[in-house]
């Protein structure tokens, strides 16, 4: 079609010096769309603390260089290959952080398919997707909104009910730490399952707003720095919670530990507390609290879809803080290195719809 686009405009990280490290590349050319991909123009991105640390060489796990940022991203489908069955023209998708990762467990295969580290990610007006690297969007909400989806609610969503046999139940009490957007979806997507929440935050205000979003109580960890024997002092049988959606890293984890029910679970998500502690728990403390303990990466693809069937029955709505402009890529990453964000934080590409 010749009326399709040919360049692209793109940031590309070509050393992990910082934020400056993020550079624009103009008139980039945009390959064929092959037999089973598909052509989508990128209306919205949302950063992630993993982006953040990548950009400073702090990410954990492979990064090639030099790569397009970023596995956030919702748009429009502008052309499919003739061998596309999921996907038309039109149709508004999110990508999928593990492009590979379609079902079941995770393995290291899947793991050097992520979007903006081990490959190309969405920070870029138009790109090309393999069709199981896509999701249909939800219908309920607008693409600004579903640019955040990817990787925070995706996480959350696979902390509550990845674990089969231990899912989260209706009557449930989930423990989420802080107001990024991994936890603010956990509280979203807890309440929407019946589920009790504590919330734990740095302010009193902070706590206002997470009892708007539904927690039943929040705590502020600044003012309180045994949040975990109090979380599970005021549990509803207060033995502790089901589960902990664990972001803190060492730092928290103490207090995780405190806070965990017999038979609960732990999901280990990330690490903004920082990557060291003087004093953290062992394995050992597994044993001692008789509790499940897990890391994940994101989800599959087939979570994402049950995922956004969920925010479509719910009319759950992701929580976006800020948006920036495309050409504000380094002066958004800084914001949400400043802390300053309360959910996600959206770069903006093209016309919205």
């Amino acid at each position: 079609m010749s009326d399709l686009p040919k360049t692209t405009n793109q940031y590309v990280l070509k050393s992990q010096k910082g934020f400056e490290s993020l550079e624009i590349e103009k008139d980039v050319q945009i390959p064929e769309v092959g037999d089973y991909e598909c052509l989508v123009q990128i209306q919205a991105v949302s950063i992630n603390y993993r982006d953040l640390v990548i950009s400073k060489g702090q990410y954990p796990f492979p990064v090639k260089l030099p790569v397009v940022p970023c596995s956030d991203g919702a748009g429009n489908i502008l052309a499919i290959g003739k061998k596309v069955t999921e996907f038309e023209v039109g149709d508004k998708v999110c990508t999928l952080f593990n492009q590979l990762h379609q079902a079941g467990p995770i393995n290291m295969r899947i793991m050097a398919s992520g979007l903006g580290g081990a490959i190309d990610g969405t920070l870029r007006q138009y790109a090309v997707f393999p069709e199981h690297g896509l999701v249909a969007a939800p219908t309920n909400i607008s693409p600004t909104e579903a640019g955040t989806l990817s990787c925070a609610p995706l996480t959350a969503w696979n902390a509550l009910y990845g674990l089969e046999s231990k899912g989260l139940k209706p009557g449930q009490t989930v423990l989420t730490q802080g107001t990024g957007g991994v936890s603010i979806a956990a509280v979203q997507f807890a309440v929407a399952a019946g589920a009790n929440v504590i919330a734990t935050t740095s302010s009193d205000e902070k706590c206002e707003m997470l009892k708007k979003l539904g927690a039943k109580r929040t705590i502020n960890y600044k003012t309180t720095p045994n949040w975990g024997e109090v979380a599970k002092s005021i549990s509803p049988d207060k033995e502790g919670v089901d589960h902990v959606v664990e972001i803190g890293g060492p730092n928290t984890m103490e207090q995780s530990m405190k806070a965990i029910k017999p038979e609960g679970v732990i999901t280990v998500i990330g690490f903004v507390g920082g990557a060291g502690a003087e004093k953290q728990p062992s394995t050992l403390d597994t044993l001692t609290h008789m509790c499940t303990v897990r890391g994940v990466l994101v989800g599959s693809k087939a979570q994402f879809q049950d995922m956004n069937r969920a925010i479509d029955a719910g009319n759950i709505h992701p929580v976006v803080d800020k948006t920036f402009d495309f050409e504000q890529a380094q002066e958004a990453y800084q914001y949400q290195w400043d802390q300053k964000h309360v959910g996600k934080v959206v770069i903006q590409l093209g016309r919205l719809q």
